[in-house]
């Protein structure tokens, strides 16, 4: 039944129906028309046996309610305020968290860019569109570690894990014991490396360089 309906089916005005709806309170508007009209009603329907349905959308909207993000404003990381969270994860496992976020419902790529924005503090920070982008299209756990989008989103994903008390993984785990002197490098690039002879630079999956000598 639409609201109009419901206004003829008890006989009362818009107005009327409007200010009562307007109020708050268990008490609020015990003397209204709009009350008693829709009391009658509905006992009338209880004494026949006609059950209230629950309208649909807001059904569909408390359904919504599970998926939705949880506010991370409450949750703060040890040297966040300085903008210097050890990061644990490599690039590619931020970029494989940042593409199962945007598949849950209602997350949108602005919303994201906008809490990866506000992990900053020191130095304000707003990546675009463009550079989230260009984060995701790249690839190896080394490639984009300077990028905004990187420590932002590995920040804010840390405090969203914390947020649904979630574990670490095996893996972050690891990441933890591998890189223990601060975490993964997030100013310098790693793309080129000083070689001594047959020297040739290696990146395993957690981001660790090491050498090895070509024959």
């Amino acid at each position: 039944m639409k609201v109009g309906e419901f206004q003829k089916a008890i006989n009362v005005t818009p107005n009327a129906y409007s200010r009562f709806m307007g109020q708050n309170g268990p008490h609020k508007g015990m003397e209204s028309s709009v009350y008693l009209s829709a009391w009658a009603f509905f006992k009338k329907r209880e004494m026949k046996g006609i059950k209230t349905m629950p309208n649909k959308k807001a059904k569909a909207g408390a359904a919504n309610d599970k998926d939705a993000v949880p506010s991370v404003d409450d949750v703060e990381l040890e040297g966040e305020k300085e903008d210097k969270v050890p990061v644990y994860d490599t690039c590619d496992e931020v970029r494989r968290k940042i593409n199962a976020h945007l598949k849950k419902p209602g997350v949108t790529q602005a919303a994201l860019l906008r809490n990866i924005a506000a992990q900053y503090h020191t130095v304000p920070k707003k990546p675009q569109s463009t550079q989230l982008s260009a984060f995701r299209s790249k690839k190896g756990p080394y490639a984009g570690n300077t990028s905004a989008v990187f420590y932002g989103a590995y920040v804010y994903f840390e405090k969203l894990r914390i947020k649904e008390g979630k574990p670490k993984s095996k893996k972050r785990q690891e990441m933890e014991k591998v890189h223990a002197e601060g975490g993964l490098d997030t100013k310098h690039r790693h793309e080129w490396f000083t070689c001594i002879g047959n020297e040739r630079p290696s990146i395993d999956k957690y981001g660790k360089v090491s050498f090895f000598e070509k024959l």
